[in-house]
C-alpha cells in the first residue's frame, strides 16, 4: 500500500499544534477547575488515596505506594509532579486547610525540601475525607482514565469553595493563576449569605468575607483596595510581617524586636534572604540600632529575634525593615480558573456562582440516588409485610413448586399451572397474587426467623422510617428553597467541626516611611588592576600618587560617590555597579574582585569600555563588532537602574570588538581588518540607532577576515604602525619599510 502524504502549510500546522498544546496545559494541568478548585493531579492523588482506603483513622501508607498507584492508574506524567503535589497538600503553612496528613519529613516553612517518597508516609486528613470525597458515588460523573482501563471522577464533590479556602497557584502557556487562601469559617458564611441573596454586591459579600487569610498570618495593609480586587478578580495585596516587642526584664537585658509572623510570599528561601538583608543593613550602617539577629523558629511557629541597642527607635526600625526587605511584599492576585470548559478570570461572585451551580447539580444527583434506593427499599418492605400476612399461602406455593421459576411466576402473575397444592383452598388465593419481581425475589430469599413477632415489628418500623425518608427527599427535590436549606445546614456543620480562627489581620496600614541620611557628594577615583580587583580611592590620595596609580592599574575612572561605574563587554552586555557598593581603600589595599559586585564574568567575557554613568550624558557611543557591524547609540539609551542590561544586539558568532565614547560628530573613523585593509570615512556616516539594533555593515570582509580595530580621529594628522608598514591616517598614505627600516 502506498504511503499517504498530507500536504499542509507549515505555519498553519505549527500554530494549530501550539494552540492544542497550550490548551492542554491550561485545562488539563496548570489551572484549577472552578467547581472543585483542584488541578487534575491534585484530584487524582486524593481519589487514589480514597481508593486505597487511606482514611484519617487508618494507618499511614508509604508515599511511594500512593505516587506509583496514582501514576499507573490516573496520571502518567511522571512521579515528581505527583509527589510534589502530595507534599504541598500536606503543608499547613501553604494551604488554608491541609488535605493530606503527612508522616515524616514533608519540608519546612524555611524552604527545606521533603524527604524522598520512600521515606515518608501519608493518609487523608479528616477534612479531605469528609468534605472533598464524601458521596463520591452518588454525585459526580466518572470518565475513562488515560488508557481507558479505569474510571476516575471528572471532579470531586467538594462541599466548600476550595478555590477560596485553599487558593491556587499555576503557570500555564500565556496565562497564570494566583488565588489567595481564605478562612474556612468566613467562606462558609459568605456562601450562606450568597444563597440567601444571589443579587448581593461584592461590598455586601465582603461583610462576611473581609479578605484573604494566609496560613502564615501577617498583615494585609491595603484593606481599601480589596473590594476592587474581588470585583475584578485581579490586583495586588500588600502583605507585611507582624512584630512583638519584648522589653528587657533586667538592666543588663537588651530590648528585643520579635518577628512572629511573615508575609505568605516569604515562605521558603525568603526567610534566609531576609536574614541576609538585615545583616547587610546593619553592616551598611542603615540599621544601627540592631546589634544581633537570630532565627529561633521551630515547628511551633516563626520567631526571628532582633536584639536592639538601648533607647532604640522601634518605629524607625520597623519602617526600614518594611522598605528595605521582603517583610513588606505584594501578592499578585489573578483568580483564573476553568469555568464551563474554558479559562476565565472570576470575581468573588463568579466563584460563588460557579460553586453553587455545582452544588445544585450534586445535591440533585445525590438525593435522586437516595430517593431511588429508598423507593426500592419501600417496595421490598411492602412485599415482605404483605407476605407475612399470608405466610401460609406462601408456604403452600413453595411446597407445591417444582422450581424457583415456578414459584416466582405464581407470586408475580398468579400462575398456578405448575403448582401442585397439597391442601385444597389455596389455589384461588394464589391466582390473585401480583407481587413485583423485586418483592418476589425478596420473599423467596426471606429466612424463617423473619416470621418472629419482634422481627415483623422491626420490619414495620423500618418501613415507617423509609416512608419518612422518601417524603424528606421528595420535599428537598421539589423546591430550590428546600435544597438551599440543606446546603446551608451542611455548610454550617462543616464550619462547626473544621473552622479555625482568622490568622491574618486586615487593615489600611500607614505607608512605611524611611528617609535615608543624605550622603555628602564627593569626587572619588575608581581603579581596577589586571586581575579584576577594584576599589575606590579618595581624590587627594590619587592626585598625590597619580603616576604610580596610572602605571599599576589598568582602569582609572574619576566619578562621584553617588554615580555608577559602567562596564560594556564583548558579549554586548552593560554591567553597572553603584559607586556606593564599591569598598573604599588605601593605595596599597588589594580591593575586591569586580565579579563580587556585579554579574560580570571576566573568564568568559572582556571589557570593551569602562566609564561612569555621568560621562554618558550628552554623548554617543560608537559600537564596532568583529563582523564589522557598526552603529552609534545615544548615551541616554543606557540610563537604567538595572545592574545588567543588553547594550547591543549581536548575531550568532559575533562579539563587540570596541566601544568608543565621543561627542565629536566631525571626527573621522578608520576601520582596520585582520587582513591589513583600512577604510576611512566621516563619523556622521554611521547611523544613530537604538541599542537593541545590530547596526550596519562598516566594511566588507573577505573569508576568515575580521575587524581588528576601530580608530576615531580628529582634524590633526595621525599615523600608526601596522606590521612593517607606516600608515598616515590623515591622508591614507601607505608606506612600506625594508628590513633596515628605510622607507620605500
Amino acid at each position: 500500500m502506498a504511503e499517504k502524504i498530507l500536504r499542509t502549510e507549515y505555519s498553519e500546522e505549527m500554530q494549530r499544534s501550539y494552540m492544542n498544546y497550550s490548551m492542554s496545559v491550561i485545562t488539563a494541568r496548570a489551572i484549577p477547575d472552578a467547581r472543585d478548585g483542584l488541578k487534575p493531579v491534585q484530584r487524582r492523588v486524593l481519589y487514589d488515596m480514597s481508593q486505597l482506603h487511606l482514611d484519617h483513622d487508618k494507618p499511614h501508607r508509604k508515599s511511594a505506594r500512593i505516587v506509583g498507584d496514582t501514576m499507573g492508574k490516573y496520571h502518567p506524567h511522571g512521579d515528581s509532579s505527583i509527589y510534589d503535589t502530595l507534599v504541598v497538600m500536606s503543608q499547613e503553612f501553604k494551604k488554608g486547610m491541609a488535605l493530606v496528613d503527612g508522616h515524616g519529613n514533608f519540608g519546612s516553612i524555611e524552604g527545606d525540601g521533603a524527604a524522598a517518597m520512600r521515606y515518608t508516609e501519608a493518609r487523608l486528613e479528616k477534612f479531605a475525607q469528609e468534605v472533598y470525597l464524601k458521596d463520591l458515588d452518588k454525585t459526580v460523573s466518572f470518565v475513562p482514565n488515560y488508557d481507558e482501563t479505569e474510571k476516575e471522577p471528572e471532579v470531586l464533590p467538594v462541599r466548600v469553595p476550595n478555590l477560596l479556602v485553599n487558593g491556587a497557584e499555576g503557570i500555564a502557556v500565556g496565562m497564570s493563576t494566583s488565588i489567595p487562601t481564605h478562612n474556612l469559617g468566613e467562606v462558609v458564611d459568605v456562601v450562606r449569605a450568597y444563597i440567601d441573596n444571589p443579587a448581593a454586591t461584592t461590598a455586601e459579600l465582603m461583610e462576611y468575607l473581609p479578605g484573604p487569610d494566609f496560613p502564615t498570618g501577617g498583615i494585609i495593609a491595603n484593606k481599601s483596595e480589596l473590594p476592587d480586587i474581588y470585583e475584578s478578580g485581579a490586583g495586588k495585596i500588600k502583605l507585611r510581617g507582624r512584630f512583638e516587642v519584648e522589653l528587657g526584664k533586667r538592666k543588663a537585658d537588651k530590648d528585643k524586636l520579635i518577628i512572629t509572623e511573615i508575609p505568605y510570599t516569604m515562605i521558603g528561601a525568603g526567610i534566609n534572604k531576609f536574614l541576609v538583608d538585615v545583616a547587610d543593613l546593619v553592616e551598611s550602617k542603615k540599621l544601627t540600632d540592631v546589634v544581633d539577629i537570630s532565627n529561633q523558629s521551630n515547628k511551633d511557629g516563626i520567631r526571628i529575634v532582633l536584639e536592639l541597642r538601648k533607647d532604640a527607635d522601634i518605629d524607625r526600625i520597623k519602617n526600614i525593615l518594611y522598605k528595605k526587605t521582603k517583610l513588606e511584599d505584594t501578592f499578585g492576585v489573578n483568580m483564573l480558573a476553568i469555568a464551563d470548559g474554558r479559562p476565565e478570570t472570576l470575581s468573588l461572585k463568579g466563584i460563588l456562582r460557579s460553586f453553587m451551580e455545582f452544588q445544585y447539580q450534586n445535591t440533585e444527583r445525590k438525593y435522586n440516588v437516595l430517593l431511588e434506593k429508598e423507593l426500592e427499599k419501600k417496595e421490598i418492605q411492602e412485599g415482605l409485610i404483605a407476605a407475612c400476612d399470608c405466610i401460609d399461602l406462601i408456604i403452600a406455593i413453595l411446597r407445591g413448586s417444582k422450581s424457583l421459576k415456578d414459584a416466582k411466576a405464581c407470586l408475580t402473575a398468579g400462575d398456578v399451572s405448575n403448582i401442585h397444592f397439597r391442601m385444597p383452598g389455596f389455589e384461588e388465593d394464589a391466582k390473585k397474587l401480583h407481587f413485583t419481581e423485586r418483592q418476589a425475589s425478596a420473599i423467596l430469599e426471606m429466612r424463617l426467623y423473619k416470621l418472629i413477632g419482634l422481627e415483623i415489628l422491626a420490619l414495620e418500623k423500618d418501613h415507617r422510617e423509609t416512608l419518612k425518608k422518601i417524603a424528606s427527599y421528595q420535599k428537598i427535590l421539589s423546591s430550590r428553597a428546600n435544597m438551599n436549606q440543606v446546603i446551608k445546614d451542611d455548610l454550617a456543620s462543616i464550619k462547626e467541626e473544621f473552622a479555625l480562627q482568622r490568622r491574618t489581620l486586615i487593615e489600611d496600614g500607614p505607608e512605611a516611611v524611611y528617609v535615608e541620611n543624605a550622603v555628602p557628594v564627593q569626587e572619588v577615583v575608581f581603579v581596577m588592576d589586571r586581575f579584576g580587583y577594584c576599589k575606590l580611592l579618595d581624590k587627594t590620595t590619587y592626585e598625590r600618587n597619580q603616576e604610580t596609580v596610572d602605571t599599576e592599574q589598568v582602569y582609572v575612572q574619576r566619578c562621584l560617590n553617588t554615580d555608577k561605574i559602567c562596564l560594556f563587554t564583548a558579549g554586548g552586555i552593560l554591567h553597572q555597579i553603584k559607586a556606593s557598593d564599591i569598598p573604599s581603600g588605601k593605595l596599597r589595599d588589594k580591593g575586591v574582585p569586580v565579579e563580587n559586585l556585579s554579574k560580570y564574568d571576566g573568564r568568559n567575557d572582556r571589557i570593551c569600555l569602562l566609564t561612569c554613568a555621568q560621562a554618558l550624558k550628552g554623548k554617543r557611543l560608537v559600537f564596532a563588532t568583529r563582523l564589522a557591524m557598526v552603529k552609534q547609540v545615544s548615551g541616554e539609551e543606557f540610563e537604567t537602574n538595572n545592574r545588567m542590561v543588553a547594550a547591543t544586539k549581536l548575531q550568532e558568532g559575533d562579539e563587540v570588538q570596541a566601544v568608543i565614547l565621543t561627542e565629536k560628530q566631525e571626527a573621522t573613523v578608520v576601520l582596520q581588518t585582520t587582513g591589513g585593509y583600512f577604510l576611512r570615512f566621516p563619523l556622521d556616516e554611521i547611523s544613530l540607532l537604538k541599542k537593541a539594533s545590530r547596526g550596519v555593515r562598516g566594511i566588507r570582509l573577505s573569508k576568515n577576515e575580521e575587524l581588528e580595530q576601530i580608530y576615531l580621529l580628529g582634524e590633526e594628522p595621525y599615523s600608526i604602525s601596522y606590521k612593517d608598514r607606516e600608515i598616515s591616517l590623515s591622508g591614507m598614505r601607505i608606506t612600506k619599510r625594508d628590513a633596515k627600516g628605510t622607507k620605500k
